[in-house]
């Protein structure tokens, strides 16, 4: 198996060690103890800012990289005083793909749509590693409201992300649902270099190795009719004011089954992923900070006497970023089945 670079942490090289070692696909793949990387050449890559932290928070944009394979010049010195700030530009070659995604990567890749797959990593406010598709990209489908529990909306720029990182572990963005209503700026190698594409979260990966999967119009978007498992890099972001994400005005939606002795609701359409909803009594009545729903994902529970009223209620929900929304509503109107709730028609006047 060819590698392309490894990167060493910048404190003690002990046999405890972590070691990233990127592999000819653009991989990161993690050993947990520099023994097992005793066979590597000295032409390897050294990073003097990584950490072993690295394996769940990603990879500084400020670190100095240098590719050792590809069938290109490369520095034949293992230590990092001698790494020059030149070594983050590569040049061409037969594989360009596979080059440090950094701000010299033009994203021009051969054989694009058979990135290797791999568990995703984690990087601040993102990720990077598989981007593949479900859906047509011919007939480019609306979103039809995924684990999200949306239902069927007007959404065509949605996607499905990452539950794990690494398998069954629970600690991808995905987070119970928490990630729903959420928008992440896409972008993936393609023969053409970089594509860029944002698109709403409706629905959690199915796929093991899956970082970000793209409904059919954004995957048409980035992959044309190649469909494949590309390599790419996202950010969370803001929905606002983004076409092609938004399937109608935002709104709170109550359950079916719902009634004067329980309801969970939902918001359509946020600006971003929801942190926090509040319901507050405008007469004074004490605040009641929502829970979410463990099982039945991005649901929150309405207090029962809340149901049983007809007081005016304050509901404000805040967002990952922006400015929070807030309905003035009766408790009531909260345990009705299947309302939706519009933010335009319940504004505080």
């Amino acid at each position: 198996m060819a590698v392309g670079e490894m990167l060493l942490s910048s404190s003690s090289l002990s046999s405890s060690a972590d070691v990233v070692v990127r592999m000819s696909d653009g991989l990161d793949v993690y050993s947990s103890s520099l023994e097992n990387s005793k066979t590597l050449s000295s032409g390897s890559v050294i990073d003097a800012a990584s950490s072993s932290s690295a394996k769940h928070e990603g990879l500084s944009s400020e670190k100095t990289t240098v590719l050792s394979s590809c069938s290109m010049n490369e520095p034949n010195s293992s230590s990092a005083a001698d790494l020059s700030s030149s070594a983050k530009s590569v040049p061409e070659s037969s594989c360009s793909s596979e080059k440090f995604s950094g701000s010299s990567d033009s994203g021009v890749c051969t054989k694009c749509d058979s990135y290797t797959a791999a568990d995703p990593v984690l990087v601040e406010n993102g990720g990077k590693g598989s981007v593949t598709t479900y859906g047509s990209v011919t007939a480019k489908e609306t979103s039809l409201g995924g684990a999200c529990n949306y239902g069927q909306t007007n959404i065509q720029y949605y996607a499905a992300i990452h539950v794990n990182v690494s398998p069954g572990d629970d600690k991808g963005p995905w987070n119970g649902g928490a990630a729903c209503g959420g928008c992440v700026h896409v972008k993936a190698k393609t023969p053409d270099g970089w594509k860029e594409v944002t698109v709403r979260i409706t629905d959690r990966c199915p796929d093991a190795n899956c970082g970000v999967d793209l409904g059919g119009a954004p995957a048409s978007d980035i992959m044309g009719n190649l469909v494949g498992r590309y390599y790419g890099e996202w950010e969370f972001v803001s929905c606002e004011g983004v076409d092609g994400v938004w399937g109608d005005s935002t709104s709170i939606w109550v359950k079916e089954g719902a009634s004067t002795f329980w309801s969970i609701i939902q918001v359509r359409n946020p600006k971003d992923m929801v942190k926090k909803i509040e319901i507050r009594g405008v007469d004074g009545d004490v605040a009641h900070t929502l829970e979410m729903v463990i099982g039945t994902e991005n649901f929150w529970t309405v207090p029962q006497e809340i149901l049983q009223t007809d007081k005016q209620y304050s509901v404000v929900v805040s967002y990952r970023s922006g400015t929070d929304d807030e309905w003035i509503l009766k408790g009531s109107e909260l345990a009705v089945p299947e309302a939706n709730l519009y933010l335009y028609e319940h504004r505080k006047e």
